[in-house]
């Protein structure tokens, strides 16, 4: 039987009517959870991804289920967006759009593939929402507001971004890609912006640089906890499933946006890094490393809007999701082993 928060998800969806979903950037992380869970709402789903950095072993669970279809379809979003002839024909009711390297590692890495993802890649998205007259969700971030001068951040602060830092690769993108949703809304397309701050979980890249998997992984390795400047910054998690239903909830509304999505329970990196050691029963030492350049000193999003607006917040504590996500971790190195 599915949970009363489930059913409640299920009961928005259908009241949209929405039939037909196209999730880009659907075989990453948040966007398999996404995929998962249009799929329980009763909506057919088709997942674009290039595998850039997603994996089709994040979906392979959801080929072949039972009730509404899922199409896998290998396409780069900058370079268009193919849709299978039957889904074209029958037409698409909505559009998420989270194809884009979010990683530190991974846009360090991929800077051009990414500022193509937020400019291309996103005016494609909304092109396909404007020809089947869908509503289009950016999944955009929270370092739109960079280094943040404000905190905690509410939608309607600017933001402190280095446009030509090594960072700004993915910072920049994402802020074009909500200068151009936001024109192409203006022309009439329905379209909402999501910001979404920190997520974790299952699926989650465990070599991906991202604070909560590679502390994880290197205290079930027993290796030191590499902790950036001294500690002191803070983060802000969002276990994956509350994030992806503020983001169905979001789609399924009709504001504008941007709306914040996360949580806003902080967190230093110091008390991050004594819990993950704590839950794996580690004695790993810690290993101060510099700060990256532009590193966000404080995050944390400030979830008026949400509440008032989407009667969403999140509802699975961090330990609770941490927990989850050393078990999964755990079971990814027995699978494969670290530097496999």
């Amino acid at each position: 039987m599915p949970t009363a928060t489930a059913q409640a998800l299920v009961d928005v969806v259908r009241a949209t009517g929405w039939r037909t979903a196209v999730v880009t950037g659907g075989a990453g992380f948040v966007g398999s959870w996404l995929c998962e869970q249009l799929l329980a709402c009763g909506v057919q789903v088709v997942c674009v991804d290039s595998f850039l950095t997603g994996s089709p072993r994040n979906v392979e669970h959801l080929v072949g289920q039972d009730g509404p279809g899922f199409t896998l379809v290998e396409a780069d979003v900058a370079d268009g967006i193919p849709l299978p002839r039957s889904v074209s024909d029958a037409g698409v009711d909505v559009v998420f759009h989270l194809a884009s390297p979010a990683s530190p590692v991974h846009y360090l890495a991929l800077p051009l593939q990414t500022l193509r993802a937020g400019s291309h890649g996103t005016e494609n998205a909304l092109l396909l929402a404007a020809e089947h007259g869908a509503r289009f969700l950016l999944a955009s971030t929270s370092e739109v507001y960079g280094d943040p001068l404000v905190h905690p951040q509410p939608e309607h602060y600017w933001g402190n971004v280095n446009p030509i830092g090594p960072r700004s690769v993915y910072d920049e993108s994402k802020r074009f890609a909500e200068a151009v949703t936001s024109a192409y809304r203006r022309q009439g397309v329905d379209a909402t912006i999501a910001r979404i701050f920190n997520t974790f979980g299952p699926r989650m890249a465990v070599d991906d640089g991202r604070v909560v998997s590679t502390f994880v992984a290197q205290a079930l390795a027993g290796e030191p906890l590499t902790v950036a400047g001294d500690g002191s910054q803070t983060r802000s998690l969002c276990w994956v499933e509350d994030t992806v239903e503020g983001l169905v909830r979001l789609a399924a509304s009709g504001h504008a946006g941007p709306v914040n999505i996360g949580n806003d329970v902080e967190t230093t990196v110091l008390e991050l890094a004594d819990t993950v050691r704590e839950l794996t029963d580690s004695t790993s030492p810690l290993r101060f490393v510099d700060l990256p350049e532009d590193d966000p000193r404080v995050r944390r999003p400030d979830l008026t809007v949400a509440r008032r607006d989407l009667g969403w917040s999140p509802g699975t504590p961090a330990r609770v999701g941490l927990e989850r996500t050393v078990a999964w971790v755990s079971r990814e190195l027995q699978r494969v082993p670290a530097g496999a």
